[in-house]
């Protein structure tokens, strides 16, 4: 019988099967494997032993937190009280790409913004290089997105997650602390990780992750998932052009004609410099 892990406490795995939750344990061959259960993961269980026994193939997963098969990556962006952070947002969009993941940028505190001109230009950018951005009074748009996915939250202290989450569902009051570092690093942290419903998907009920390093990402894996560059790669003299220090670089081209946004491209420049 095939169900979905929506908590785990301690050994205890709380897993989802046509809306009845069993609570099973998992079969020792995994920590002989070295495999932890995940919030997250689709898995197969003997219902009347009350026991996982397989753990189907990920798509993705996060070690702090600890999730995996996450769709999309709520990205909260606030423009004022704190200032909007392209270095913040664009290192939080390079590391959900390459983890497989989905980013959705939800900007918040628009309303606060007397000249709302320059993030306009931003969110225009974003939108015509691929990414879903929404203000976040676009309430029953973001509702939407739920639809038979799984969602996580992160983005900047005192952003707004908790309000977002309240106005999505008040009855929730889900916790939105924040943990120290990304994908493995940082203060241990016994707070147990939930998926809940919503919209006919699933949101996680995790910190998220705030503080975030390039962890087991080459220079050329920073450089992959700025994904508007890969539009012009091919037209630089060298394959494996870094669009750096190298001579007829058509991305360097691209920033001095306005066309890749010079912020992403000073980004770039730091998040390299940083991976070394």
């Amino acid at each position: 019988m095939n169900g979905i892990i929506v908590k785990v406490i301690s050994n205890d795995y709380t897993v989802m099967v046509n809306n009845e939750y069993i609570i099973c344990k998992a079969r020792g061959k995994f920590r002989n494997i070295n495999i932890t259960p995940l919030v997250g993961d689709y898995v197969v269980i003997d219902k009347e032993k009350k026991i996982i026994e397989k753990i189907l193939d990920r798509k993705n997963s996060l070690i702090r937190p600890p999730v995996s098969n996450i769709d999309l990556a709520f990205i909260i962006t606030s423009v004022k009280h704190p200032d909007f952070s392209s270095n913040l947002l664009d290192k939080m969009i390079n590391i959900i790409e390459f983890n497989n993941i989905t980013p959705v940028i939800i900007i918040t505190k628009y309303d606060l913004l007397s000249n709302t001109s320059e993030i306009d230009n931003i969110i225009n950018y974003y939108k015509n290089i691929g990414y879903k951005v929404f203000i976040n009074n676009e309430i029953d748009k973001i509702k939407k997105l739920f639809n038979n996915k799984l969602v996580i939250l992160t983005g900047q202290t005192g952003s707004g997650k908790s309000s977002l989450i309240n106005r999505l569902n008040s009855n929730l009051n889900l916790r939105t602390g924040e943990i120290s570092k990304a994908l493995g690093r940082g203060k241990h942290t016994t707070r147990h990780v939930e998926l809940y419903e919503m919209y006919n998907g699933l949101i996680a009920d995790t910190p998220g992750f705030s503080s975030l390093e390039f962890i087991n990402m080459t220079k050329e894996d920073i450089r992959d998932n700025f994904i508007e560059f890969n539009n012009y790669k091919d037209k630089c003299k060298y394959r494996d052009c870094m669009h750096i220090n190298e001579d007829d670089c058509e991305i360097k081209r691209k920033v001095n004609d306005n066309v890749i946004l010079k912020s992403r491209y000073e980004n770039y420049i730091k998040f390299v410099n940083e991976s070394k």
